[in-house]
């Protein structure tokens, strides 16, 4: 079994990101007088990164490994803080 390529990998992480940030809730259940970060904020910058990412892979263009690594990391960091602002599960 071959390893996956940056490309597919991306599509996944992709795809899971989609289904599980609340990119689609109400301003009201997204923003609170309690959260450490501004919740909106950060899913505007990984919604805008996905919308880059998925243009780039339409035209051809292929991520390398430390692309997909800073993508990667960034969704981690932004899935921790919608954990902490109760938006997430952990």
């Amino acid at each position: 079994m071959s390893k996956p390529s940056c490309e597919q990998v991306l599509q996944e992480v992709i795809a899971k990101v989609k289904a599980e940030f609340p990119f689609h809730a109400p301003e009201s259940s997204i923003c609170s007088d309690h959260c450490e970060v501004c919740t909106k904020k950060l899913l505007e910058l990984v919604e805008m990164e996905i919308i880059g990412w998925q243009t780039r892979l339409y035209q051809g263009d292929k991520p390398n490994f430390a692309e997909l690594n800073q993508f990667v990391k960034l969704c981690k960091n932004v899935r921790r803080a919608l954990v902490r602002n109760g938006l997430l599960v952990k």
